[in-house]
């Protein structure tokens, strides 16, 4: 099947809007990531200063008195509802996350719609950031082949904001992203892409 060649300059044509509303979504997401994670921490200190209150509130009404104790019942706290955070299946958690973990120092894969279609996110959490170095090289031009669709996807390049891509040093535990234009709409949910990034290939990407 022939392969249509998207070249940034044309996709950034037809999704410009679109890539700049995902841009700043982006940003969004990474604030809100370290705001998530210091809210974590308070609710760890706030669950170990209520648990502290309540074996102290225990010892205390555990004195030898019967009327004491319809007062310990009465007074022990509300449990507090449960966080259950949102689950996203990890659809390289056997072989393949293995030989992505251990050859390119990156897993959790993702490849997911955004702006309604009109991108194609994909992103990454790495490992090893020597093994990573290549999927965030600036000089390389990573592409995304849809076969069914017959087309190959490039990242474009937005007037002051450049290459939707990060292309910094990567860093241990840290997620990383790029865009790719979708102008049509042409790749579709449950479709299965190729990544492409110089040397890195990924087969068989699903589309969430």
């Amino acid at each position: 099947m022939a392969i249509e060649r998207r070249d940034s300059r044309a996709s950034s044509d037809g999704c410009p809007a679109a890539a700049a509303r995902w841009f700043r979504r982006a940003t969004v997401e990474m604030n809100q990531a370290a705001s998530t994670k210091r809210l974590f921490l308070d609710i760890v200190m706030l669950s170990c200063a209520g648990l502290l209150v309540v074996t102290t509130t225990l010892a205390q009404t555990n004195a030898p008195s019967g009327t004491n104790s319809a007062a310990v019942d009465s007074s022990k706290p509300a449990a507090k509802p449960s966080i259950t955070p949102r689950y996203h299946p990890d659809r390289f958690a056997g072989r393949a996350g293995k030989y992505y973990s251990m050859v390119w120092g990156v897993d959790s894969l993702a490849v997911r719609w955004a702006e309604s279609g009109e991108l194609i996110r994909v992103s990454y959490r790495v490992l090893d950031p020597d093994k990573a170095k290549a999927l965030n090289d600036g000089r390389s031009e990573p592409s995304l082949i849809a076969p069914r669709a017959g087309v190959s996807l490039v990242v474009p390049s937005m007037e002051k904001i450049g290459k939707l891509r990060q292309s910094m040093r990567p860093e241990e535990g840290k997620t990383y992203w790029m865009a790719f234009s979708n102008k049509g709409r042409l790749v579709k949910r449950g479709d299965r892409v190729t990544l492409l990034i110089g040397n890195f290939r990924a087969d068989g990407l699903v589309v969430d």
